[in-house]
């Protein structure tokens, strides 16, 4: 079972991202918090720690292998734990996880059923299941540090695809991004601020997909801003 892989990444899809290792591109699965986490990232080596699944139809004739794919090992730890919930299995647990592990798991540790409602696919019902069996075992995942921007060093672990050529800090958007743009224009912006500004266009009202379109709107001009009210100025301001 591979674990690990480390490769340059390719492209960043709505719910998957492709990498290439030596001849090979493969797919992987990820999360609506883990794209957000790396879309900026296209070109660049890039490692995700991985699981597998055998996705099979209604009748059970045939099985699909599904590979999914985490930036660090304690997100995937928690998706395993997500995973032992009743009724909830890979596909389900992975949509679920639009927001950051720590914000899940905190919830989920002061029995905040209503606000595990708001997450995709979880119902009320399944949110208070989610804290009947997690609430005791969420600890330590509440405790960890908030996220910060990708590293931009060669991660360990063995890739046959070549180092991108990108120089330390520069950023490149998904080429299959909404929107068209004439040409890719590197920008440089952290992380953990791209994650603000959506929490934020959420709690203003916008759904998950309205949120996602605004920020890569902005992310694809080129502007660049370091607070979240500098892009909330950014996106109105020009009509966005």
């Amino acid at each position: 079972m591979i674990t690990k892989m480390t490769g340059l990444l390719t492209r960043v899809l709505d719910d998957e991202v492709r990498i290439q290792i030596g001849g090979f591109e493969y797919q992987l699965l990820v999360s609506e918090s883990v794209r957000r986490h790396i879309q900026m990232r296209v070109g660049q080596e890039v490692t995700f720690h991985v699981t597998e699944y055998l996705e099979g139809n209604g009748s059970g004739s045939r099985f699909i292998p599904r590979r999914l794919g985490f930036n660090t090992e304690a997100e995937l730890d928690f998706f395993d734990l997500f995973c032992t919930v009743e009724k909830i299995g890979a596909k389900k647990a992975l949509k679920a996880m639009a927001r950051p592990v720590k914000e899940i798991a905190d919830a989920i540790s002061r029995q905040d059923a209503r606000w595990l409602s708001t997450l995709p696919g979880i119902g009320a019902t399944t949110a208070e299941q989610i804290v009947t069996t997690l609430k005791r075992k969420v600890t330590k995942f509440a405790m960890l540090g908030t996220p910060s921007a990708p590293s931009e060093s060669t991660p360990e672990g063995t890739a046959e695809s070549k180092p991108s050529p990108k120089t330390k800090g520069q950023r490149k958007s998904a080429s299959d991004a909404p929107q068209s743009v004439p040409e890719a224009v590197a920008i440089v912006v952290e992380g953990q601020i791209i994650e603000d500004v959506y929490q934020t266009l959420l709690a203003l009202g916008l759904t998950p997909i309205e949120a996602r379109n605004k920020l890569d709107t902005l992310l694809q001009s080129g502007t660049t801003f370091k607070t979240v009210q500098d892009a909330l100025s950014l996106m109105y301001s020009h009509g966005k």
